[in-house]
């Protein structure tokens, strides 16, 4: 599979957070090395990798959404 690799900064203007906040508080949190973000080569580096987070944010999001289960299958949101 071909990924689209982006820096910190390219990341942050894609989810629209601070690069700050995306170093700080989401690498290692939520942002986990292996799945989200790789260190080419064993250096410094961060590369992200955007179809896995792209994948993870879709699904918490629907994860969290708020709905009564219906009879049908569907939901029904307040």
């Amino acid at each position: 599979m071909s990924y689209c690799y982006l820096t910190t900064s390219e990341l942050a203007d894609r989810i629209k957070y601070d690069a700050r906040t995306i170093r700080e508080r989401l690498k290692d949190n939520v942002l986990l090395e292996g799945i989200h973000y790789i260190r080419p080569f064993g250096g410094r580096k961060i590369l992200y990798l955007w179809e896995p987070i792209e994948r993870d944010m879709q699904l918490h999001s629907k994860e969290e959404s708020v709905g009564v289960p219906m009879a049908g299958g569907g939901l029904c949101y307040g």
